[in-house]
Formats: structure tokens, C-alpha cells, sequence
């Protein structure tokens, strides 16, 4: 169980890392070089994100992965393989992340069934609530995945406990209002927020949208559990190369 594996690595470190890319992005075969560096420089879990045309919850940077990755021809199925080479010889938990059209369209059933075959462990889906996932909830719980669900600083407290019922692993804590990629004030307001959303569920607690160096990991140590790094570690491939992704993501953990 996702939540197990991340209870025990809490034991061993004072927050883990999960990371984030776009599969496809710079390329297919660049993805599974970037997993690779990120996992040697010490990640824990991390997001594998399955390409799509509109992503509401996601930032210029990752929209422009997204864009680039279906340009080149990117496709669920060849995401599904890609995912189990970035799987294939690695021992941290993946995740798939995307949009429910594209499960919706794939067929949830054949979706879960293909996800679980590849290894992954569970799924981040930001535009289903609990209320309307019923097929979707029934798919992951059938292949022993994972549902990942948000909680937002607009949540109430009554509508955290609601979603806590249905989510399995973690939660993932947004830092605040809008979407991926801008900054964010780690301040006495988050730990406020961060102090509601502990209050609301005995799993785990995930806070990604605007992390990208050591102070911002270090101010969240003791308040969550999972540090999320997405956006900046695909500017720093725009930035520097793909070869740049492994001393960023040490530094980070160090």
C-alpha cells in the first residue's frame, strides 16, 4: 500500500520527494533519461504525466510540455510503455497523472487494468471529484491503485473530511489558489492551511504548486510529509539541459 511505503520512508527522512514530468517531454527517450537522474539523486515517489491538450491545473511550463509531447505524436499506449521502462528496475512508487478525458476515453477499466500491469501505483486525476468518480473510484480500487485527491486553501473544512473518505496514498495539498508554475508564499498562512488539512485526515500530506529549492523543502518539513517539485525542474531542462535535473534534485535533498 502507497501509504505504507510512505509512512516507512518517513521513519528514515524528515520529507520525501516526489517529482513530476511530462512524459514525451523534451522527447520519449529523454523522459526515461530524467527518471532515471532523478531517482539516482534521491527521489521517493514520483509523477509520471500522461499528455494532454487542455490541462486546467497546470502552468506555461507544463502546458508547453504537454503541447510539445502531443506534437511529437505522444499516445496514452505509448505512455503505458514508457511507464513500465520507468518503472522496470526501479523501486520507488510512479504515479500517473492526467485528466479524466483521457482515462474516459481510453476506457477506465482497460486504463486501470494497463496502469497496474506497468507498475504504477496510483493515479492523480485533478478534475474528478469523489462525487462523480464512482466508475472511475470502482476502476482504481479493482487493480489495487491508488486515488489520489486535492485539497485546495478555498476548501472548506467539512469538504476536506468528504474527500479524506475516498482518497487513498496521500492527499495532495495545493499551496494555494490558481495553477502550477507561480510562486508561491511559504508563510504562517500555509501552515494554518496545512494545519486544517492535517486535521481533516489521518493519510499521509502532499504539498506541491510553487516548491522549487531547499528553503521552500525545508520550511515544509514537520508540516507535510511529500515535497512536490513539477514546474521548476522542467525549467531547468529548458534551462540547461537534461543533464542539469540530477545536481538540481541533490540539491534538494541534501
Amino acid at each position: 500500500m502507497l501509504d505504507h511505503y510512505i509512512r516507512a520512508k518517513r521513519a528514515e527522512k524528515d520529507i520525501l520527494l516526489m517529482t513530476h514530468i511530462v512524459l514525451g517531454y523534451p522527447t520519449m527517450d529523454k523522459s526515461l533519461q530524467i527518471v532515471r537522474a532523478m531517482v539516482e539523486a534521491g527521489v521517493d515517489l514520483m509523477e509520471l504525466q500522461i499528455p494532454f491538450s487542455e490541462p486546467i491545473a497546470d502552468g506555461p511550463v507544463i502546458l508547453a510540455a504537454n503541447q510539445r509531447s502531443l506534437e511529437q505524436g505522444a499516445t496514452v499506449a505509448e505512455c503505458m510503455e514508457q511507464a513500465k521502462q520507468a518503472v522496470s528496475g526501479h523501486t520507488i512508487p510512479f504515479l500517473f497523472m492526467s485528466y479524466y478525458n483521457i482515462l474516459y476515453k481510453y476506457g477506465l477499466d482497460r486504463f486501470a487494468a494497463d496502469a497496474g500491469d506497468a507498475g504504477i501505483t496510483g493515479t492523480i486525476v485533478p478534475d474528478v471529484p469523489p462525487e462523480e468518480g464512482e466508475e472511475y473510484l470502482q476502476a482504481m480500487d479493482t487493480r489495487n491503485l491508488s486515488p489520489i485527491f486535492i485539497y485546495a486553501p478555498t476548501t472548506s473544512d467539512e469538504r476536506m473530511r468528504y474527500i479524506a473518505q475516498y482518497a487513498r496514498g496521500f492527499v495532495y495539498c495545493v499551496a494555494r489558489k490558481g495553477v502550477t508554475g507561480e510562486a508561491t508564499a511559504f508563510s504562517r498562512e500555509l501552515d494554518e492551511y496545512l494545519a486544517r488539512c492535517r486535521a481533516a485526515t489521518d493519510l499521509p500530506l502532499a504539498l506541491g504548486f510553487g516548491v522549487k529549492n531547499q528553503a521552500d523543502v525545508d520550511f515544509l518539513k514537520g508540516k507535510v510529509d511529500i515535497a512536490v517539485i513539477g514546474s521548476e525542474t522542467i525549467r531547468v531542462i529548458d534551462e540547461q539541459g537534461v543533464g542539469a535535473v540530477g545536481d538540481y534534485i541533490r540539491g534538494l535533498a541534501a
